[in-house]
């Protein structure tokens, strides 16, 4: 390999990394993909420096600077441990997954890092009612709309679900929830999303569904009337992803990786802890329960 191709492909892996929102997606919604695996092109680096001092290091090396700074400009701030052990409310978002052999189990892991609030997602019957009673003595308050569910150690109003529905989904596709949860620091609207899933075809990423679910989470938090919001939720989505960008117009999330999924290899965060007007900090995964997702948490700060 030639010097000067190992420049041009350390040229355009850095402008990928800065720049990851312009590329196109030539109607496969390739950006998506991209975006959902953007930390992992860091491994990109070495090879071309490999590639770099074999070649000619006096020419391709100083290029393959450019990727290593481009990347340590997007996720450098994820390498410093932000565990924050300050008061403030403690949530855990979990997809517990509707295949999960021991739901009881799951709960008491969940219970075990002591949260305020948990959110789970793929609850369904009958595992529901093992979550109801394997919580209730610590999370008297509760509410499950559809396959998600919510429980909070503070007193719960308002809980209805909400419609995420994209179009063409039926109406037992129930997947959103709205609660205010009444916290010593005042009321807090919580919600709590499962938007669909994405698939790979031979037309390229099928996230259609979910983006159209995201903008429709997203039109709810701007109507949302109470100041201080949390979203939980499996998103089947990253914060690099342009498809949540509806949603992070208007909530944000700390700079951790914390990888989600899948549980046995994680390689992307798809599981979300999300505010507006409060502060995410020290998110982190939980060790593996019965799901093929694992469990994050993060404190949330006024």
């Amino acid at each position: 390999m030639r010097g000067y191709l190992i420049i041009a492909m350390s040229v355009l892996l850095a402008a990928v990394l800065a720049r990851h929102r312009w590329v196109p997606g030539f109607g496969l919604r390739l950006g998506s993909l991209l975006e959902t695996f953007l930390p992992w092109l860091g491994l990109a680096v070495p090879v071309l420096a490999a590639l770099a001092w074999w070649r000619r290091p006096r020419i391709a090396l100083p290029a393959v600077l450019l990727p290593l700074i481009a990347w340590f400009a997007v996720f450098g701030a994820y390498l410093v441990p932000t565990r924050d052990d300050s008061a403030g409310l403690i949530a855990v978002q979990h997809n517990a997954s509707d295949e999960n052999s021991d739901p009881a189990g799951t709960a008491r892991a969940l219970m075990a890092a002591e949260p305020d609030l948990i959110a789970l997602e793929e609850v369904t019957f009958p595992a529901v009612t093992e979550y109801e009673t394997t919580l209730a003595p610590a999370y008297p308050h509760h509410s499950v709309q559809g396959t998600v569910g919510l429980w909070s150690r503070y007193p719960l109003t308002e809980a209805a679900p909400v419609d995420i529905r994209p179009a063409g989904f039926g109406p037992d596709w129930n997947r959103g929830l709205r609660a205010v949860a009444q916290t010593p620091q005042g009321p807090i609207a919580v919600y709590v999303a499962h938007l669909p899933s994405v698939r790979m075809d031979v037309s390229g990423l099928d996230s259609a569904p979910r983006d159209e679910s995201a903008t429709r989470l997203g039109s709810l938090l701007e109507s949302e009337p109470l100041p201080r919001v949390i979203v939980l939720g499996d998103l089947n989505s990253t914060v690099q992803d342009r498809g949540l960008a509806p949603v992070l117009d208007h909530v944000t999330t700390s700079r951790d990786f914390a990888f989600s999924f899948p549980a046995r290899f994680p390689i992307a965060r798809i599981d979300q802890i999300l505010a507006r007007d409060l502060r995410v900090t020290g998110l982190r995964t939980l060790p593996k329960t019965g799901s093929d997702h694992l469990p994050i948490l993060a404190r949330i700060r006024g």
